[in-house]
């Protein structure tokens, strides 16, 4: 179990703050994250990768010449809020666009998202790379819905020295792909691992077994098997690898034998003598074959196999000179602009301009809203960390405890800086995601944040344009998200909620009583999730496990919307 922290809230600020510390001659801190200590040429694209902590050498371990100009942390095993992203990628960019890479989750994929749409807005050419390489998790015919485990530093490192080598945004994204397609991994676990502060791990392996595809934020395998020699182990690994070799492949592979945490390094070699043999035997050519610990899930046993399959491009990009913290190829040249010290960047303070007097009338109101909303999920942290137990690591009720707590306390501090009601909700939304941290956290920052804008500073909104707000959050849940009806997720709550208020509000029904029925039908919709399987998220991969228990999101949404309504009849 981990061991050494202060308070478990701030394990991953102070390993940030550690790892900056000790490498000080190769990065430069700045806020939830770290930046090159000597930047790469002006005009470069700049690789910003990231996601939660808990996984060193990913991320902060990648910052170099060669490989990413910058990484963002988030808390442990959970994705940096949308602000974090933001902030760390700005101090990146070097005039060429920045590529943000990161392991295909939700919540990262909904904050890196909502990101590269700031930066856009800015001006600042921004991308995505969602690393899909978790065979485990997804069939062929489903690669978009993969996970991102250890082909994490397969991807990043060709996408690295693309950029190093001088090519432009779309032709760094063009090779990305390339090798985010072409790359397969597995990962077995012997044992699970504990969070900063818990006595029990996420999950446990039953003595003498091994669990077979488990995921690197705790979730366990999706099948569990005896334990065998070390020979069958290493057949276990490959296994469901080369059954994705592209047709008609020479053979040529980059090999990533990755340890999880608290698997020996001599294990791994073990279990590398008896690979080199397998791959040759399988017509396999390991080019500069990768032996140790590159993408950890904090003290887990265990570890993962991952492939890239090459052509002569990916290849010379894989081989690559690159000179980071904790990976180290050939010898780097110094890069023009090498000697330009790193930026120094500080942490952004949000400007609140005063609102009208009805607009901080209706803002001084949705913060009272969110205080009680915070009160109510407070109250349900434990219950709805059981619900998310089922199939998920459990934590949905503590992040949205946390996160509703720090969006009523900005919400108070927009209120006395005399914000109108936008402001209030989308400062609100902001602190949520950056507290909560993970999925949840990251969903209800973009609706929040999407909500606020429609109202506006100005006006007193009336009911119909509160219900466009409610529809505005949805489309940006969707659209960042990417998940529908059916998926067992929140937005099966949330769209007969949007519905709901939106015909009634059309209707001329009040805001209380229109709010009132869409509360009662996201309610409805929520206990009928208990019927469906999930479609997306950490759970997908053990859906049989969530059948016959509701969605924790659609849970705490319809809860959620209910206290708002009871908030709501009291101001009437």
């Amino acid at each position: 179990m981990t061991k050494v922290f202060d308070q478990p809230d701030e394990f991953a600020t102070t390993a940030l703050a550690g790892f900056c510390a000790a490498n000080a001659n190769r990065v430069a801190a700045v806020p939830h994250g770290a930046v090159r200590a000597a930047p790469g040429a002006q005009g470069k694209v700049a690789l910003l990768v990231g996601g939660g902590s808990g996984h060193y050498p990913a991320f902060l371990g990648y910052v170099g010449a060669g490989l990413a100009d910058a990484a963002v942390a988030g808390d442990v095993f959970a994705s940096p809020s949308t602000a974090w992203i933001h902030g760390v990628a700005r101090a990146a960019n070097r005039g060429g666009g920045v590529i943000m890479g990161f392991g295909n989750y939700a919540g990262d994929v909904l904050n890196f998202g909502a990101a590269a749409e700031r930066l856009r807005s800015e001006g600042i050419d921004a991308r995505i790379l969602a690393v899909t390489d978790d065979v485990a998790s997804a069939g062929r015919d489903e690669v978009s819905k993969r996970r991102g485990v250890a082909g994490d530093l397969l991807v990043f490192k060709v996408a690295g020295a693309a950029a190093e080598a001088g090519l432009d945004i779309d032709a760094v994204m063009e090779v990305a792909e390339r090798a985010n397609l072409a790359s397969v991994s597995f990962g077995m676990a012997f044992d699970g691992c504990t969070l900063p502060g818990k006595t029990a791990p996420l999950f446990t392996v039953e003595d003498d077994h091994v669990a077979l595809g488990l995921g690197i934020h705790g979730e366990p395998g999706i099948r569990t098997e005896r334990l065998v020699p070390a020979r069958d182990l290493a057949g276990m690994l490959l296994a469901p690898l080369l059954a994705e070799r592209p047709e008609g492949h020479e053979g040529r592979v980059a090999v990533v034998l990755n340890g999880l945490g608290r698997t020996k390094y001599e294990e791994l070699f073990v279990l590398w003598h008896h690979l080199t043999g397998m791959l040759a035997k399988a017509g396999l050519t390991a080019v500069d074959p990768e032996v140790g610990e590159f993408v950890t899930s904090l003290d887990m046993e265990g570890c993962s196999l991952s492939l890239m399959w090459l052509d002569d491009q990916l290849e010379e990009y894989w081989r690559a000179p690159a000179d980071a913290p904790a990976f180290r190829k050939g010898t780097v040249a110094k890069a023009a602009g090498g000697s330009e010290a790193a930026p120094t960047v500080t942490e952004a303070v949000a400007e609140v301009l005063p609102g009208s007097a009805e607009s901080q009338e209706v803002g001084a109101c949705i913060s009272a809203i969110m205080d009680k909303l915070a009160a109510v999920l407070s109250e349900a942290e434990e219950e709805l960390g059981l619900i998310d137990a089922q199939a998920g690591d459990g934590d949905h009720g503590q992040g949205m405890a946390r996160g509703s707590a720090a969006a009523a306390a900005a919400g108070r501090d927009a209120v006395k800086a005399g914000a109108g009601a936008a402001t209030v909700l989308c400062l609100a939304g902001d602190a949520w995601a950056d507290r909560a941290g993970g999925t949840s956290g990251a969903l209800w920052g973009v609706l929040l944040r999407a909500w606020g804008q429609v109202l506006g500073d100005q006006e007193r909104p009336s009911p119909q344009i509160v219900a466009a707000g409610a529809q505005a959050a949805l489309d940006a849940v969707v659209r960042l998200g990417g998940a529908k009806l059916g998926d067992k997720t929140l937005v099966d709550a949330l769209v007969p909620f949007v519905q709901t208020l939106t015909a009634e509000t059309a209707a001329g029904t009040s805001l209380p009583e229109a709010w009132s029925k869409a509360a009662a039908a996201a309610t409805a919709a929520a206990e009928a999730t208990a019927q469906m399987t999930p479609r997306l998220g950490r759970a997908r991969p053990l859906a049989e496990r969530s059948l016959g228990h509701c969605d924790a999101g659609a849970v705490s949404m319809a809860l959620s919307a209910r206290s708002v309504a009871d908030e709501l009849k009291t101001k009437a």
